[in-house]
Formats: structure tokens, C-alpha cells, sequence
């Protein structure tokens, strides 16, 4: 499987090919794995997303499992401790902006009952389906990046740019990028037809 994988999960490590696998591509509905991935995507931001990958259960051990309504309540001083773990990203904007982002979040829950809600209503409850057969043809953002990064922008949320956004959505699986012949595009995917303009 390894050599039909798409290009930036071969030769990897085990922690990136098993995100590859099994997650990236793979439309998720749950709030708590939509808020994990919203968090380690802004983390992102200027790293590779091995570098995140490498520190996801630090962040996970240190943020509560990603519990957003833990998150929502951080003060200053939970800051300060975060920015003192070597284990994290230890960017004062980046962990300023989680317990922001999880005030967000819970206010789009209350406006749409679940996040997953808002976010699938982007593209009508289905996955946005390409059919790219080289890694130069993967975009770095779309035109729906850039109105659900202004949209997330305005609620509050911060290290939403449509570049972290495209991420994020190829994440959560609302774009499913995987390459053409690529063994992890979910099952019925491949003959899905090709997505809608954005």
C-alpha cells in the first residue's frame, strides 16, 4: 500500500501514515475530534504538519483531551503554564487563541446545536469529492476556504486563515483530497463525480 499512498505519507513515519490511513479524508461529525483538529491545524500555522503530529498527545495530556469547554474557561495563568510545557508549540498568539477559539466554538454549538452542524452546511451535508492525480494539483486554499475563514473570522475565531481552513476541511474530511488510485480515499469515493465548484 505504501508506495500507492498519496506522495506526503510515503516513507513516512508511523504516526503520519496512520493519519493518512485512517483519518485525513475521512468526514467526521464529531464536535470533539473537529475541535482537536481545529486546534492542531491554527497550531500548524508556519510548521510542518509532522511537527504537530509528533505533539498531538502532548497537547492532548495538557489540554484537557481537547476539552472544549475546559479550554472555553483558561485564564492567564493556564496560559502562562502552557507556554512553559516544551511539549506544545510555545507561541503566545497560538495559546492565546485556544481558550478564544473554544469560547467560539461552543457559540456556534449553541447557534447550530453541534459545530459539525455548522460546518457540513458548507457543502450541504456531503464531502466535497476530488479527483486529483498529482500532488501539484492539491490546492492550498479554495474559494470555499477563503468564505468559511471569513465566516469563522468574524465569530471570533483566530488562526482560521483560508490556508489553515483548506487544512482543516481536508481534515475533517468535508474535502476528501486523497490522490486518484491512493488505497485510504474512503470507500465510495473514488467513482463519487467530481466536486462542485467551491
Amino acid at each position: 500500500m505504501t508506495d500507492r499512498r498519496c506522495a506526503w505519507a510515503r516513507n513516512a513515519s508511523e504516526a503520519m501514515t496512520a493519519y493518512h490511513d485512517t483519518e485525513w479524508g475521512r468526514p467526521s461529525r464529531d464536535d470533539s475530534h473537529l475541535f482537536e483538529m481545529l486546534v492542531l491545524e491554527g497550531a500548524q500555522a508556519g510548521l510542518s504538519w509532522a511537527t504537530v503530529l509528533n505533539k498531538r498527545e502532548n497537547y492532548r495530556a495538557l489540554l484537557d483531551g481537547f476539552d472544549y469547554t475546559r479550554i472555553a474557561a483558561y485564564g492567564a495563568e493556564r496560559e502562562k503554564e502552557l507556554l512553559a510545557e516544551p511539549g506544545i508549540i510555545r507561541n503566545r498568539l497560538k495559546v492565546a487563541s485556544l481558550a478564544r477559539n473554544a469560547r467560539a466554538f461552543l457559540e456556534v454549538r449553541e447557534e447550530y446545536g453541534t459545530f459539525a452542524t455548522y460546518l457540513w452546511s458548507w457543502t450541504e451535508d456531503a464531502p466535497l469529492v476530488n479527483h486529483f492525480t498529482e500532488p501539484a494539483q492539491v490546492p492550498a486554499s479554495t474559494p470555499l476556504s477563503d468564505r468559511v475563514s471569513r465566516d469563522l473570522k468574524k465569530r471570533g475565531f483566530s488562526f482560521v486563515g483560508t490556508t489553515i481552513v483548506y487544512s482543516y476541511l481536508q481534515s475533517a474530511g468535508v474535502v476528501d483530497d486523497h490522490l486518484v488510485g491512493c488505497p485510504a480515499k474512503p470507500v465510495g469515493h473514488a467513482g463519487s463525480p467530481a466536486a462542485p465548484p467551491a
